[in-house]
């Protein structure tokens, strides 16, 4: 605990900025993995074969009942907005359906990118603190007594060093958090994408008394 106090302190005051990155980072990556996790992430294939089942039986209330028992997640939403105008005509359900995927997909976009950029901060920061480390480093050379040059210069290199590698020690993780919440991301958004279609050829298909297209996946 000591040492890393000591590397702390020694990295002057950009180390307090690259800290405050990590928190922010912190922060927003325990929000999106909550939302994205146990908000709105759904076993999609599962409950989409229960919607069929239940559309094809001609049973369209139970099928918006299932979407009410999950009305945090965001597949359920989108399809519940389709089943609502289930009676209405394919115009009308595909309409209805891409309003609800515009209300849903950016609240499950929201804030991942910034993970990304929390972690190009906090690699510039440290690279901030190492050019700054570098410049003290010069000045010691050129004006310190010669009794304390030595020093001066040991402290300004510690600034430059530690800078950069706890600017680095913050930015990896966050990069490796926001590659694996972004296909959390963009698995979700895929699933609504695939499953509104056939939502819509399932009830072009259940007007017209055809088979389902999901049976034949």
């Amino acid at each position: 605990m000591g040492a890393i106090a000591k590397f702390y302190e020694e990295g002057g005051p950009f180390m307090h900025a690259i800290a405050l990155v990590s928190v922010l980072g912190l922060a927003v990556a325990i929000e999106r993995f909550i939302f994205l996790y146990f908000k709105y992430n759904i076993n999609a294939t599962a409950f989409m074969a229960q919607i069929q089942k239940l559309v094809m039986a001609n049973n369209i209330d139970r099928a918006i009942k299932l979407c009410n028992a999950a009305p945090s997640a965001a597949l359920p939403k989108v399809i519940k907005a389709g089943l609502t105008r289930a009676n209405k005509g394919q115009l009308e359900v595909q309409n209805a359906v891409e309003e609800a995927t515009l209300e849903v997909v950016p609240l499950v976009q929201k804030r991942t990118n910034s993970l990304l950029a929390l972690a190009n901060i906090a690699t510039l920061l440290g690279l901030l603190g190492t050019i700054f480390g570098m410049i003290a480093a010069f000045e010691a050379v050129a004006h310190a007594p010669p009794d304390q040059k030595a020093n001066a210069l040991a402290g300004a290199i510690s600034i430059a060093m530690n800078t950069t590698a706890f600017g680095l020690l913050v930015a990896i993780p966050l990069l490796a958090v926001h590659i694996f919440l972004d296909n959390v991301t963009k698995k979700i958004i895929n699933e609504i994408d695939q499953y509104s279609v056939k939502l819509e050829n399932l009830l072009a298909s259940r007007s017209k008394g055809e088979t389902s297209p999901l049976d034949r996946r």
